[in-house]
């Protein structure tokens, strides 16, 4: 109960953290690449519930992603809907798919689980291929709303936007790792007919990590045509989302909340750096240098390097 207290109060502090730095900062790019990483946040966390806890590796988090924003596209382009209706339908149609993608294929174990991820974003991708009313292959154009009141951009809404949306992913992902369902979901990792000999309910589990997993990961890309402006299938299904969702976790430690959140701020920052100064083609090399070294160096991640370093000690 205290732990559950310090997070709220934590997070009323970080969130008027956010807000005053969108009125100080005078600098838009900073929000603008500030958005970026903490986007990764969301989708890091996201990623590394279903496999970090559980330990099914998720190739098709692209998918996911980009289904939560063109589910915002779709009801602007229907219905004119308001952003808190965009996003709580990106929640409920993204947290469906990966119950349905998880009783389809939480089944298969391994590498066959992974390869029917990739299939899933491929299906996905050739769907809204072949939708006129986003745009189809050509993609569509999103003009942003007037800036609400309080903020003189609606960039820095959006900046503020995601930091709660940072909090909501890490507090679900924070109690999950707490709970029952987290020792439940190692213990499927470690050994799930052991887990399932002893009582662990462990295809609930998989599935419920599924669900909960989709549906942050459409939150994560709720919002991404108000801030682009536009969107189309081949940047929204980018393979660099799969990749750096994958990635992100793996470079700060899966075991734990916070590894994500490290590797993510790690990896998003240098991105963002590198896309400024050299080029934005070497983001995904960048990626694959920085997961290559971890998984030599420090399989554990930087959370387990440091454990590491504190045991030595």
């Amino acid at each position: 109960m205290k732990s559950s207290r310090r997070f709220l109060v934590g997070a009323a502090i970080v969130v008027a953290s956010a807000f005053v730095l969108s009125r100080i900062v005078p600098n838009e790019y900073f929000f603008f690449a500030a958005y970026v990483v903490l986007q990764f946040v969301v989708l890091a966390t996201a990623w590394n519930i279903l496999g970090g806890y559980a330990g099914y590796v998720n190739f098709g988090a692209g998918a996911f992603f980009a289904m939560g924003a063109y589910t915002s596209v779709a009801l602007v382009k229907a219905f004119d809907a308001a952003l808190i209706w965009q996003v709580a339908c990106a929640v409920v149609v993204t947290g469906l798919m990966g119950f349905s993608v998880g009783a389809m294929t939480l089944r298969l174990r391994g590498i066959f689980f992974s390869i029917a991820t990739v299939a899933i974003a491929v299906i996905c991708e050739t769907t809204v291929m072949n939708w006129g009313l986003v745009g189809g292959s050509r993609g569509t154009t999103i003009l942003q709303p007037e800036a609400p009141i309080f903020f003189t951009s609606y960039l820095r809404f959006l900046f503020v936007l995601m930091t709660i949306f940072v909090l909501v992913a890490v507090g679900i992902a924070r109690y999950i790792e707490t709970s029952w369902i987290g020792r439940g979901l190692r213990a499927l990792r470690d050994s799930e007919e052991a887990a399932e000999s002893l009582g662990v309910p462990t295809l609930k589990l998989k599935l419920l990590a599924a669900t909960l997993s989709g549906a942050l990961m459409g939150l994560a890309g709720s919002t991404a045509p108000l801030y682009k402006s536009s969107l189309e299938p081949l940047s929204a299904f980018s393979l660099d989302y799969a990749v750096s969702a994958l990635a992100m976790p793996i470079i700060g430690g899966t075991s734990s909340w916070l590894g994500p959140v490290i590797g993510a701020v790690l990896l998003g920052s240098v991105q963002q750096v590198v896309q400024v100064t050299i080029s934005s083609e070497l983001n995904v090399l960048v990626v694959g240098v920085l997961l290559v070294l971890f998984v030599v160096v420090a399989p554990q991640g930087i959370l387990g390097l440091l454990r590491g370093v504190s045991r030595r000690k």
